[in-house]
């Protein structure tokens, strides 16, 4: 794999993590995993547990003492319904499957499934919603299930305004033809992006034309700030950032009662071909109203909630109330687990209340991107506040108690949610979770430090676990507790010193099973899809190793011309191995004469930085390249050797030091252990190919 490549395949990586949050994703590296033996009750994993006596009681205290008689929500659910596709599968372009509604139809067999929290199980249905539905009589329709998120047409004079239009082109595509089948053919006069997350944007190219955005035709609405957060948030941390999304997705493991059920705002996210056309119209002040194709809409911008911009919508023709992703059946999450800035519970809070006071007096339908629909002003103003409510407790709450004294290690064993809530669907966390949030809460206001001097400089968890194991007799007896505290269905505290233990030992199997069996228990009895995806694919992991089939998702180039040349050179001095780099410097001029821009990037100190806007007097090497190549060196389609021999790069100064630059560059791979010892031992190390992309013309060049 050339360099250039290389750097595409990281960024493609980087920017997969931004369609999961988040955004945020997985079809499995392509491959839809099922367990024919599941409908009779067998375990994907030969070495994988039932539900223990302990997971099951649970269960059954669960069932006693949640509001299992509320049916609103399924009422809501259904309501409205058209039609259902004659097919389950959506193909990609690329030949893999991309969207399988059918690997969760066991879900609809009427079973209780003991390794389902029974909350979590009810939610898993409600999102098996599958078809087109009527929201607004005539005007608003939703296709749910084709995606992690629903796609909203609003019914114009002429034409759809579609919201949301999905994570690929595929599904996206496929719904506006299941629409246009049913309802009659409209042509895309409009296209909304409620905010910055892949599933939401990354299908427009399955709904509208560039061509046509460009020319006015169609017109992409986005709040301000869209088209750096859509990429920013994912892309300096974006390997890992997708690494840690197999376990927060588990979206390598069978799709079955003992493994991945939901994902709490959908089913899954669809693995397609994503793109991104820039909007041609923002959103800047805090309300605006726009009308197109007679269509009355009012923006209200609520940055810095579930997504760095985003916006909610109301339409006074309709009384309908568009909440995007601000308020789903779920709450969300405040500290995501694949990793992202920390979320601002209160100001998600706010921005609800500003919802409820501004548009919800008077709204009769609140639909979203995600779950259902609600329908009558009382109902609409009841779930309003409660999720308001939800967020502003969990920050209020939190902060109480900090400030007497609770740590971040703390928080999540005191902070409770108010029993008021709990006895409401709207407030249950599916999406997030309550104590992650909790310490999220804590860690915006205060960081990761509990006052605990111990904490200042702690040795690395493989240093100190020895001491641990040395301390507590040694495994034997570790295992002996712990196989005792499994037992009585402490998992728990017997996760504490099989930690330990596992860390020590990597390569003790009987003390990884054991563990993996406290894991997959805490995991069949959690609420939140992210807790019990995490605890499931860690005990995959420590039984069975590392997960091979996770190949990178090619992102296309939308999103690499998306990228800023200041954010692409940001990236360099993250992708650089700074070990290697000690003693090399150099000044270099880039200068991208299509787009009028100039930047001084320099190598010094083992570390690489950039400044658009000035030029160095007398630079080791100055380059001069349009940034429409640059896009392909980019993407790894050319590199700069070919670009100079082209006629479209120029090479004034010594290209040498450039050209050693190149060789410190590293590949990004989502194929690193999270638990040490699950990895298979390496042989060699992999070629990089022959091409030099980074390779510079010969030092006579001009």
């Amino acid at each position: 794999m050339n360099l250039s490549r290389k750097l595409s395949l990281a960024f493609s990586i980087a920017v997969a993590g931004a369609a999961m949050t988040t955004t945020h994703a997985a079809g499995g590296g392509g491959a839809i995993v099922t367990n024919p033996g599941a409908a009779e009750g067998k375990h994907f994993d030969p070495n994988g547990t039932m539900p223990s006596k302990y997971t099951i009681e649970l269960r059954n205290g669960l069932k006693a003492t949640l509001p299992f008689d509320d049916k609103r929500d399924f009422e809501e659910a259904q309501k409205g319904f058209i039609a259902a596709p004659d097919y389950k599968q959506i193909m990609a372009d690329a030949g893999n499957v991309a969207w399988d509604m059918g690997s969760y139809q066991w879900l609809l067999q009427g079973k209780d499934f003991d390794s389902i929290h029974p909350s979590l199980q009810r939610q898993a249905v409600l999102n098996m919603a599958y078809g087109l539905y009527e929201v607004v009589p005539g005007k608003v329709y939703q296709v749910r299930g084709y995606d992690l998120a629903n796609i909203s047409f609003i019914k114009g004079d002429t034409g759809w305004i579609v919201f949301d239009p999905l994570t690929a082109k595929e599904t996206a595509q496929a719904a506006l033809e299941f629409i246009n089948q049913k309802l009659g053919k409209r042509p895309v006069v409009g296209v909304v992006y409620s905010h910055s997350h892949g599933d939401h944007f990354g299908g427009v190219r399955g709904v509208a034309d560039e061509a046509d955005v460009a020319s006015g035709k169609v017109l992409v609405i986005a709040p301000v700030g869209f088209m750096r957060a859509a990429i920013e948030e994912n892309v300096m941390a974006g390997n890992a950032m997708s690494r840690r999304l197999q376990w927060q997705y588990s979206m390598l493991l069978p799709r079955d009662p003992f493994g991945h059920v939901d994902q709490a705002i959908g089913k899954n996210i669809a693995n397609g071909t994503t793109g991104l056309i820039a909007p041609n119209r923002l959103i800047k002040d805090d309300f605006e109203e726009i009308t197109v194709d007679g269509i009355r809409m009012v923006f209200q911008n609520t940055p810095d909630t579930e997504a760095p911009v985003e916006m909610n919508t109301y339409f006074p023709q309709f009384k309908a109330f568009w909440a995007a992703e601000n308020v789903t059946g779920t709450i969300h999450n405040i500290y995501t687990l694949r990793g992202a800035a920390v979320r601002n519970a209160l100001n998600w809070s706010k921005q609800i209340n500003v919802s409820l006071w501004k548009f919800g007096q008077e709204a009769e339908v609140m639909f979203a991107s995600h779950s259902w629909p609600r329908w009558g002003n009382a109902r609409i103003q009841e779930v309003l506040r409660t999720q308001r409510d939800a967020y502003a407790n969990l920050n209020n709450q939190a902060l109480h108690y900090a400030n007497q004294g609770v740590t971040i290690n703390e928080i999540q064993n005191v902070y409770e949610v108010p029993k008021s809530l709990q006895q409401q669907w709207a407030a249950r966390s599916y999406h997030g979770d309550v104590k992650n949030n909790s310490r999220a809460v804590i860690n915006r206001f205060l960081g990761f430090y509990d006052n605990n001097p111990v904490n200042l400089h702690p040795l690395s968890p493989q240093d100190s676990a020895p001491l641990y194991v040395e301390m507590m007799g040694g495994s034997a007896k570790i295992m002996a507790k712990g196989q005792q505290l499994v037992d009585q269905g402490k998992y728990l505290e017997a996760s504490e010193i099989l930690n330990k233990l596992q860390l020590a030992e990597p390569r003790n199997m009987p003390a990884r099973r054991l563990l993996a069996d406290a894991y997959e228990q805490l995991g069949y009895q959690a609420e939140s899809t992210s807790v019990r995806n995490s605890y499931l694919q860690g005990a995959y992991e420590l039984r069975n190793g590392l997960p091979t089939a996770a190949p990178p998702r090619s992102t296309g180039p939308d999103v690499v011309r998306a990228m800023s040349t200041e954010m692409w050179l940001d990236f360099l001095g993250v992708s650089m191995d700074p070990k290697r780099a000690e003693g090399l410097t150099f000044t270099l001029n880039l200068v991208t004469p299509d787009n009028g821009e100039k930047f001084l990037v320099e190598l010094s100190n083992a570390t690489l930085t950039n400044i658009q806007g000035q030029q160095a007097e007398n630079p080791t090497l100055t380059i001069t390249i349009n940034r429409t190549d640059l896009d392909q060196i980019m993407m790894g389609v050319s590199s700069f050797d070919a670009m100079a021999k082209a006629g479209k790069a120029k090479f004034t100064g010594n290209p040498k030091p450039f050209a050693e630059f190149g060789k410190l560059l590293v590949t990004f791979t989502p194929d690193f252990e999270i638990l040490p010892g699950t990895a298979p031992v390496k042989s060699g190390s992999a070629s990089i190919g022959q091409s030099k992309p980074f390779q510079a013309p010969a030092a006579d060049a001009d």
